[in-house]
């Protein structure tokens, strides 16, 4: 059950690392936590080749700490669909964001839906895993068949409570994109 638990955990930590990737109006050194970068060979985060900062409420900045890698910044931070348009100044790549239209709010709670079905299909997936090592545990005799009936309406509580928190961070972020 710990484990269950654990890993359905990692599943809700993972929606909220995809939720800060998401734009809401406001800057947030978070938003360039996704991005990969081709660096010396080998894709990188981009925290890895610079130091992103937030010098104002509209405007991220990354210090890249190699000065040839400027260009591959900049360019993973065009591809990268969050409709950012960087422009370099020396070491630093200055990052403005433009305010959001009321479709590209639309486009981002579409997003966010996205995320938290894969959030919840990831919880649904340890629920399975679940169930099934309950299945073979009674195949082989080690727990009986209330036992069983026990532990998988236990691991179903598991599964609605943290499918009921993934709705509820959802719609949250929802109404946060939403807001003008």
């Amino acid at each position: 059950m710990k484990d269950l638990s654990r890993r359905m955990d990692g599943a809700l930590e993972a929606l909220h690392k995809e939720f800060t990737g998401l734009r809401t109006g406001r800057a947030s050194a978070a938003l360039l936590d996704t991005i990969m970068v081709e660096a010396y060979g080998a894709a990188m985060p981009l925290n890895q080749v610079g130091t992103v900062t937030v010098p104002e409420s509209r405007m991220l900045a990354v210090q890249v700490w190699d000065k040839s890698m400027v260009g591959a910044v900049e360019k993973a931070i065009r591809n990268s669909g969050l409709g950012l348009n960087p422009s370099p100044d020396g070491q630093l790549v200055r990052v403005p964001l433009p305010p959001l239209s009321e479709e590209r709010r639309k486009e981002l709670t579409k997003i966010a839906g996205k995320y938290s079905e894969q959030g919840k299909i990831a919880v649904r997936n340890v629920r399975r895993d679940g169930m099934e090592s309950l299945k073979k545990m009674e195949k082989d005799g080690e727990i009986s068949q209330d036992e069983m009936h026990s532990w998988s309406d236990k691991i179903q509580e598991l599964t609605d409570a943290h499918i009921k928190t993934i709705d509820e961070i959802s719609a949250q972020k929802e109404e946060e994109i939403m807001q003008v």
